[in-house]
């Protein structure tokens, strides 16, 4: 016995709530797998995001913080030569710095070999040529000793360099007994395991270290764009703490040590340096704000080396000596788009520091931004699910619209580092999740009518309707089209001669491939009458270049239909060649007809003129007649000129042309273009007799050539020009 019609509708309603909390569930689950895997894309749009707040709301450079960069650039080098330069000068550039009162000098550059310019070296070089040279070379100061000599006593950071290669022979992977800093950690557990991690370090001579205060690595370590967001102040080497330049120039500058690592269980919360104390990610990497592009951040070095440098530029100031020029490869990007220094980035992260400046991400984000994408995701899915199309779709976006929003203001002004993106992206991936199925079902309707309605007018005119369907009514525009008019000659005939059913079998044949080629260069159908096609360009979709597509269908057209005919004559079938028409001008596009019918097609002059140059053609002996007006805005294209006609009915000559393309496809014997043109240009020129005796001698040599004979018999008839008049359609 069948269920009552309330229990059928109260089943309907359980399984519908259970089908959309299943959807929702999916959607939900889906969303949270994404969130914990964290797959590449994802982190590439959070990344995309916290730049675009970089962007948009850099930090302001202030210069009171005192830190500047003593730039090796391409001037420097042309001044001074290419890098490495000899140590003598660098042990003057720190000699001139100090002298200007600088309070720490830090070198983002590496003085890992010994000099090869040093005496020592260059007596080696002399020693089989000029044993005296050497001997005297070895009796002058070395170079490295000079710059040991002006390091030692003076508040100078050295850089090293951290890899993940195999520890050379004469390297080691372990920091300098005599490293100048120090560690100490507070808080849950260790550092080192949240540090990253390298196995091999190149470090400065061992001579420097000896004698120099501070000692730290320029790494950065930069996310899988190449951008750098972050600057570590504490890295690892195997198992050991090591300083970034950074950090080591903020602790030689205070004379501080050791250095101080809080952490907690999700990570390191914060580095201390002295008086400074610096928050951090769970990496001990500190987040950059960076300020705009500031020429007054940097001096070069030539300036300084040549006592052209105002010495309150320095006075008092954490000094980086670095290098922009392209050839060092020292070139980093930032999050606002551009190429800078690495050097730059240490600057910047010295400034931030100096001036209490500093972006965080705080201990809650993560938990935060899970509950936002929970509650989000649920709320975007059960409205999605249960509300109309566009109702979902507004919640969605004011939703996604407010979570931006406050994630670029916590930026702004409280300098917070939050992840919306992610959020953001999973909640909308949620929302076409859940509105999918109604979407899914939609479309499923509208491409069955759309691919039924297609097989009865043209797809460009189908999509156009889809998306403007406020067109669906009567009325027309003025427009400039092009037109293409085919017919197939004797198709009549052969429907006497032959199996109707044969027939009918080769013409849809040949109709559909005719149709596929007006398709593919985006044409119009504007109907089909018998053997008849007829195709308009520019409509409904304007077509700047209506009149190449014109053309180029056209010849496509002829050069399948010629092929179709011989294909068919192999095989017994007196399949009839096509004729072409192809003209353009301004016609009214649109719906005519009445309110229960109407129809979509072009009125006007034009298309009638398209229809007379098909039909003329077999007056003139010719397969395609193309009207200048066509061939004037197109790319040039190789035509004979057949003259200028005067169609029945018109009173107004419209010069006319068969494109020598056309001509090819027939594969019958004509006089060569050039040769016809140069008959035409006589006869065009108000010259008959000279162009009367080039026919004649073309007409001998192709006796088949339509468009020679027609003009030889005007001429013999004492026509003087290349005006045609027809009294027949």
């Amino acid at each position: 016995m069948a269920a009552p019609p309330l229990t059928r509708k109260i089943r309907r309603w359980h399984a519908e709530r259970w089908l959309r909390s299943g959807l929702l569930l999916a959607a939900m689950l889906a969303a949270l797998s994404v969130w914990l895997i964290d797959p590449a894309p994802l982190k590439a749009l959070r990344n995309t995001f916290i730049d675009q707040y970089q962007r948009s709301m850099p930090r302001p450079y202030l210069a009171q913080a005192k830190v500047r960069v003593v730039d090796i650039d391409t001037a420097s080098l042309d001044v001074f030569g290419q890098w490495p330069w000899p140590r003598v000068r660098v042990a003057a550039l720190i000699e001139k710095l100090r002298s200007a009162g600088a309070r720490v000098i830090a070198l983002d550059v590496l003085l890992a070999e010994s000099d090869r310019t040093s005496p020592a070296a260059a007596a080696n070089l002399w020693q089989d040529t000029d044993p005296g040279i050497s001997a005297r070379l070895r009796h002058l100061p070395d170079h490295d000793t000079l710059l040991a000599s002006a390091i030692e006593g003076r508040p100078v950071v050295l850089g090293a360099s951290l890899s993940h290669v195999e520890a050379e022979e004469g390297r080691t992977i372990v920091i300098p007994s005599n490293a100048p800093f120090r560690w100490a950690s507070i808080g849950d557990g260790k550092a080192t395991p949240w540090l990253h991690d390298f196995d091999h370090a190149t470090w400065p001579l061992r001579q420097f270290i000896d004698v120099a205060p501070g000692l730290g690595v320029l790494n950065f370590v930069p996310d899988a764009d190449s951008v750098v967001r972050r600057v570590p102040l504490v890295l690892r080497l195997g198992d050991q703490p090591i300083p970034s330049l950074t950090a080591e120039a903020l602790r030689v500058e205070q004379q501080a040590n050791p250095y101080v690592i809080k952490v907690n269980k999700g990570g390191i919360e914060e580095v201390r340096i002295g008086r400074h104390v610096i928050p951090t990610n769970d990496q001990a990497e500190m987040w950059l704000h960076y300020t705009r592009p500031e020429p007054g951040r940097f001096v070069s070095a030539h300036q300084v080396l040549r006592d052209q440098l105002d010495p309150n530029l320095i006075k008092d100031h954490i000094v980086l000596v670095g290098t922009s020029a392209p050839g060092l490869m020292d070139l980093r990007m930032s999050p606002q788009g551009r190429i800078m220094s690495g050097v730059e980035a240490h600057a910047q992260a010295l400034e931030q520091v100096l001036l209490g400046h500093f972006l965080t991400r705080p201990t809650w984000a993560v938990g935060s931004e899970a509950t936002v994408l929970v509650l989000g995701g649920l709320a975007v899915g059960v409205i999605a699910l249960s509300a109309p199309a566009w109702v979902s779709a507004l919640f969605t976006l004011a939703l996604l619209g407010a979570l931006l929003g406050g994630a670029w203001y916590l930026f702004g002004v409280h300098h917070l580092v939050l992840d919306a993106a992610s959020p953001a992206a999973l909640i909308f991936l949620v929302y076409v999740l859940t509105s999918g199925m109604h979407h899914l079902v939609s479309e499923r309707q509208q491409r069955w009518v759309r691919e039924a309605f297609s097989r009865y007018v043209s797809p460009n005119r189908v999509a156009h309707l889809v998306a403007n369907p406020e067109e669906l009514e009567l009325g027309g525009r003025r427009q400039m089209c092009s037109f293409v008019f085919t017919d197939l000659q004797g198709f009549t005939s052969l429907l006497e001669r032959m199996d109707p059913g044969e027939a009918v079998a080769h013409l849809n044949e040949y109709l559909e491939k005719m149709v596929s080629i007006a398709f593919k260069h985006e044409g119009t159908l504007d109907r089909i009458v018998g053997d008849a096609v007829v195709v308009m360009f520019s409509a409904p979709v304007e077509q700047t270049d209506h009149r190449q597509r014109a053309l180029d269908c056209a010849l496509d057209m002829d050069a399948f239909a010629s092929r179709y005919a011989l294909q068919l004559r192999a095989t017994g079938v007196a399949w009839g060649m096509t004729r072409v028409g192809v003209h353009c001008g301004e016609v009214i596009v649109g719906n005519f007809g009445g309110k229960a019918l109407f129809d979509y097609r072009a009125l006007g002059d034009p298309i009638n003129t398209a229809a007379r140059l098909e039909s003329v053609n077999k007056h003139l002996g010719t397969r395609m007649c193309v009207s200048r007006d066509v061939l004037d805005g197109c790319k040039p294209c190789p035509a004979r000129s057949v003259g200028r006609l005067v169609l029945k009915g018109k009173s107004r000559p419209l010069a006319v042309a068969e494109p020598e393309a056309s001509v090819e496809h027939t594969g019958a014997e004509r006089a060569p273009l050039a040769d016809y043109q140069a008959a035409m240009a006589l006869l065009e020129g108000g010259a008959p007799a000279a162009a009367r005796d080039l026919f004649e001698e073309l007409a001998a040599r192709h006796p088949h050539d339509p468009l020679v004979k027609l003009h030889l018999a005007r001429l013999r008839e004492g026509c003087a020009d290349d005006l045609i008049v027809l009294d027949a359609k």
